[in-house]
């Protein structure tokens, strides 16, 4: 299985930080991760598949310690932004050069 780099933007929702941010931590390093008042804003770049596998490997490590976490991520890679809420894509557009998006 041949692996793909993919920029990474995340909002993770939390009820207890201090559970999921060793997570965190673990899946994308201490870089790029920032503290909000829902819980995290995250930003790396990661190794995997395909955007569908790395979003649902994070969510359910975040799930198996809190099961209402909750998580908005974009995937980008060669140009192309793929969004998933939760496990559930919910658009794919071209990449903007530079953009930081998100719901809040």
């Amino acid at each position: 299985m041949s692996s793909t780099t993919f920029s990474f933007v995340a909002d993770i929702g939390t009820r207890d930080p201090e559970r999921i941010e060793p997570i965190l931590v673990d899946f994308i390093g201490v870089d790029g991760i920032l503290r909000t008042d829902y819980g995290f804003r995250v930003r790396s770049t990661l190794e995997g598949p395909n955007a569908r596998e790395l979003n649902r490997k994070l969510l359910s490590l975040l799930r198996r310690v809190e099961q209402t976490a909750t998580l908005e991520a974009e995937w980008t890679n060669n140009g192309t932004t793929e969004r998933f809420v939760d496990y559930e894509p919910s658009g794919c557009r071209v990449a903007v050069k530079g953009a930081w998006h998100s719901r809040r």
